[in-house]
């Protein structure tokens, strides 16, 4: 039976406008505006949406969801699952897991364990080391979101530090290239400063210090310089410094660009001043900088230098998080409440929720070409979220999803909230309730 979703707000391609879209299997066929006739000949599900936001399924370009091999920390279904109910309903994982994705055979089995387990659309990158650049050269770009490089400090052995192999990866890839960029020599110096001052005892605070922003810029800059060499599509993840800014453009449109940009929620809701709080739970790498950092990449969202918002969604267990900067792990979860979190930033005036819409569906869809998703438009998948933008939600350890049980937003009081999320045309969470038959679609990419 076809759906109909009626007497929305729709929010989609700058514009908010009340209006009703159709459903046809795993397809929107209709998007029907505010007093337009509607004619159904055959019966349909219809679902009231007056008062609530409709928005695009949120594509979240960078997760690391721990499977195989780390699935204490969290698993493809739960992470999936949480991410179903923050609106996430397309996903791009990490190749740091146990074995690490640098391999096809590696990465198709991911797919596999998606197909059978993930309750939102995945794909997955190919992880790049410096010994398998004949696996990379031989991607095929119609099938996976991109190869990840890791141009800082990582684990195992995904740190790419030969410059040879950097040349022949940005030169000979072809796919995106996303990179985690912080200078590894300049980390250690900074390390290795701390630790003869204070020994292994230093202080969360002292963790931007360390993965400074002389560290990013470095490495982000020269990242930025062989893509412009070698006319790479370069892809720079969590960016988290003003000054990186200067390395982007905004003077073109998305489609027209080669080098691209992200920031992640964490990085636009906390700063330096919060480890006095929160201490480790805000531990990431790169890390938690200044407020005027947090503020330029504000300004980078709303001006168009940063392109696309994700969230590095990296849970690990919470006696692993127990810590100094020098002992806990970097990285937290996320993905339950990176739209909340966005929407709030909104209701604070920091951005409008069309902007929200842009830099967290549309944006992603276009940037990794993603194949018929990140619109509301006829013919597209129906991956659809309704938001109730007056229903406070209070994060507690209680209503979590993670396997980790833990997140940075604990306490934290929301003013909107996600009541249904779509997947493919499947009402796969609505107010609490869950529909578990119906699997994710694995994404394709427009060549």
């Amino acid at each position: 039976m076809k759906k109909l979703i009626c007497n929305a707000n729709i929010v989609n391609e700058g514009q908010i406008f009340k209006g009703s879209v159709l459903i046809n299997h795993d397809k929107i066929e209709h998007v029907y505006k505010d007093g337009e006739q509607i004619e159904l000949k055959n019966p349909v599900e219809k679902i009231e949406a007056e008062g609530l936001w409709l928005m695009p399924g949120v594509i979240d370009d960078q997760v690391h969801f721990r499977e195989p091999g780390l699935t204490y920390k969290g698993d493809i279904y739960t992470e999936s699952k949480a991410a179903v109910a923050g609106g996430v309903t397309s996903y791009m994982e990490m190749p740091n897991t146990k074995p690490q994705t640098t391999t096809m055979e590696l990465l198709e089995e991911k797919n596999e364990l998606a197909a059978s387990k993930s309750l939102a659309n995945y794909s997955f990158y190919l992880g790049a080391t410096n010994m398998n650049i004949r696996d990379l050269i031989k991607v095929d770009p119609g099938k996976i979101c991109g190869v990840k490089v890791f141009m800082g400090s990582s684990t195992g052995n995904m740190l790419v530090d030969d410059l040879e192999i950097l040349n022949r990866i940005f030169a000979e890839v072809p796919t995106l290239i996303a990179v985690h960029c912080e200078d590894e020599p300049t980390i250690l110096k900074n390390l290795n400063y701390y630790k003869n001052i204070y020994g292994e005892n230093i202080g969360c605070e002292f963790h931007p210090l360390i993965r400074s922003e002389e560290a990013c810029y470095k490495s982000s800059s020269f990242a930025v310089e062989l893509a412009e060499k070698h006319g790479t599509r370069l892809h720079v993840l969590h960016l988290s410094t003003a000054r990186e800014m200067s390395l982007f453009r905004n003077d073109i449109s998305l489609k027209d660009k080669k080098i691209t940009a992200e920031a992640c929620v964490h990085h636009l809701w906390f700063s330096s001043n919060d480890y006095a709080r929160y201490g480790s739970r805000i531990k990431w790498n790169p890390a938690i900088k200044t407020e005027a950092d947090r503020l330029a990449l504000i300004e980078a969202v709303n001006n168009g230098k940063i392109d696309v918002v994700a969230t590095d969604h990296a849970p690990h267990a919470l006696d692993e998080k127990i810590g100094n900067c020098y002992k806990s792990y970097s990285g937290g979860p996320l993905v339950q409440h990176s739209l909340s979190a966005m929407l709030q930033l909104a209701n604070q005036g920091y951005f409008s929720i069309v902007k929200v819409v842009e830099k967290m569906c549309h944006a992603p869809a276009d940037l990794f070409r993603v194949h018929r998703r990140g619109y509301i438009r006829p013919q597209y998948y129906a991956d659809l979220v309704l938001v109730d933008p007056h229903l406070p939600q209070q994060v507690t350890a209680q209503n979590l999803l993670y396997k980790c049980g833990w997140s940075p937003f604990e306490g934290t009081t929301f003013d909107t909230a996600v009541v249904t999320t779509f997947v493919n045309g499947i009402k796969v969470f609505d107010r609490g309730e869950w529909n578990e038959d119906h699997k994710g679609k694995r994404l394709t990419f427009d060549i």
